[in-house]
């Protein structure tokens, strides 16, 4: 009886410590900017994850405003702009965002939020106390 108790408690302590922490893929799929200009798919290669434009607001866009000037001619639909990101348990940290609105690069934090169906980027430089949060949602 005692055993049966012990592996009961052990089994809903794992169980409840397991739902607390997202699972590393559950990141995946589509994700709708804020500003609902755009929609980006997640997309893991190796144990890094990275994000893509694959539609927006207004096709055949390019990018005007990035730093080197070769790239500026080149459409947004399909430009990469998450980067490197790695799951640590609880957020997907360590990698990069792109801005095309400003043509900028941050560090940045993903985090998933309300049973998956939105995600909070932090955006920052240096400490992500000093950054600034959008959040995307799921499509409908």
């Amino acid at each position: 009886m005692k055993n049966s108790f012990l592996l009961l408690l052990f089994t809903c302590l794992f169980t409840s410590m397991s739902l607390a922490e997202p699972p590393s893929d559950v990141i995946l799929g589509d994700w709708i900017s804020q500003e609902k200009d755009g929609k980006i798919t997640v997309f893991k290669q190796g144990d890094k994850y990275y994000g893509k434009i694959s539609w927006s607001k207004t096709p055949g866009k390019k990018d005007v405003k990035n730093p080197n000037e070769a790239l500026r001619n080149r459409d947004l639909l399909g430009t990469v702009i998450l980067k490197d990101f790695t799951f640590t348990g609880s957020a997907w940290e360590k990698g990069t965002i792109y801005d095309p609105h400003s043509g900028k690069t941050y560090d940045c934090i993903l985090k998933v939020k309300d049973n998956n169906k939105s995600l909070d980027i932090r955006g920052f430089v240096g400490v992500a106390m000093f950054g600034r949060t959008s959040t995307w949602t799921r499509p409908q």
